[in-house]
Order: C-alpha cells, then structure tokens, then sequence
C-alpha cells in the first residue's frame, strides 16, 4: 500500500500494515525495542486489536532488524531516529500516532521532541536512562566481541554503547513533547524499570498518562497483551481525534 520504505542510508525497512476503518485517516506505528522486530507476539497483537476496532496499525522492523536490510551491529537509537522520519515520510497523508516499545520508545520521544508529524505519542515500558540501560545490561560485555544477552545474532557493537552513552537520557527532552503522550508500562518489568516512565512523567507537561499494568513484564506477555490492547485502544479512539 505504501510501497518500499528506505531509509537514507537506502537500506529496505520491513513493514506489516493492518488495515482499520475504510476513509480513516489514522494510523498507528509500532517501533519495537533492542534485539527486537516488527513481529514479536505482542506488537502484531496490538496491531490487530487496534485494526479490529478500525485504526489502522503499521508495524516496522528498524534497519538490520527482523527483515529489514541493514548490520545489526549498527543498530542504534539514533539511527532508528533516522528509520522512522523515513517511515513518516512515506505516511505523508495520514495522521501518525507513535507506538514505540522499550528502546524503541527512546526513539519516539528524540522523534516527537522535534517532528511534528507525529501528533500523538505513546511509549510502551519505554527506555527513557539510555545509558544506565547499556551499562546495566552490557557494561560486562566486551564491544565488538561479545553479544547482547548471549545471543550470537545480537552482536554488541562499540557504535551502540557511544549512542546510549551519548544520549545519556531522554528525560530532559519530556517538556518538549506537546501531543497527547501516554505512558504503559509494567509492574514486574526487569528489564525496564517503571522508574523509568515515573521520572519522565514527573518532568513532562500535563498531556501525559501513566498507565501501570499490575504483573505485566517488560514484553507485556500472556494475560498482559489483552489489558495493553484494551488500554492502548481507549486511549487512541478517545484522544486521537
């Protein structure tokens, strides 16, 4: 429907559209986080939940992710930055809400903070300490030779421990956010702290809402994905308007 999707580094993005409402003109993309893709159980859940009730739901792999083209081990914040102006780009006659998980959320926030084609924003267990997040996870992993939580196909790159460290935080760029912005995170996320979402909460303006979802986990699994949809859902058919 859209077409190719190429960044500027004219690598191929991955996508899966859902169809909603026929004539609407919102649409939802969903940027899943580190070591993710486009087609992790819950992101195309809630694509078909938000189509079910006629918003259509775009979900994308960032560039050297799932089937996308591109090196893995040049996946980085600030290149998935990049991904996403080209995918709203290619959205250029819609109104875009931003879904983005954990890190991908990272990127929603650097995104909106200063695109205003992204008129609603939300942040699933969203990564807001970028580099408390690298040190946590990765600081006893050696760059270029080792791997993200073990996992051959994730190597970690010196390029990817720069950004995070880099960027620092996100927290700062929250009184920049000016749409409707909500917040989902879980109660036993470990991965994700819910510190997370409450210190970027405290320093946002008044058009953000912080929903917890008592027992979920970092990827919202099991009886979880039922109560992320229905928030999500709500909230999109009641602000994204």
């Amino acid at each position: 429907m859209f077409g190719t999707i190429r960044n500027t580094q004219s690598e191929k993005l991955e996508y899966s559209f859902h169809e909603g409402k026929s004539g609407s003109k919102r649409l939802v993309v969903i940027g899943h986080g580190v070591t993710g893709n486009k087609d992790r159980p819950f992101i195309a859940a809630l694509a078909e939940g938000l189509a079910k009730d006629g918003i259509h739901a775009l979900r994308v792999s960032f560039s050297g992710n799932g089937g996308s083209e591109g090196e893995f081990r040049e996946s980085t914040i600030s290149k998935e930055v990049n991904d996403l102006g080209a995918v709203l780009d290619a959205l250029k006659d819609y109104d875009v809400c931003y879904a983005g998980h954990s890190m991908g959320g990272a990127v929603g926030v650097l995104r909106a903070a200063s695109d205003v084609r992204i008129r609603w924003l939300i942040s699933l267990a969203g990564m807001v300490h970028t580099k408390d997040f690298a040190d946590r996870e990765f600081g006893a992993v050696k760059p270029d030779a080792g791997f993200m939580w073990d996992d051959p196909s994730c190597p970690l790159s010196q390029a990817y421990m720069d950004d995070m460290a880099t960027i620092g935080s996100v927290v700062e760029l929250a009184p920049k956010i000016q749409v409707p912005w909500l917040l989902v995170h879980g109660s036993e996320d470990d991965v994700v702290p819910i510190q997370d979402s409450l210190d970027i909460q405290k320093n946002a303006n008044s058009n953000v809402e912080l929903v917890e979802i008592k027992g979920a986990s970092h990827v919202f699994a099991e009886g979880s994905t039922v109560i992320l949809i229905e928030k999500v859902v709500q909230w999109v058919k009641r602000l994204c308007v």
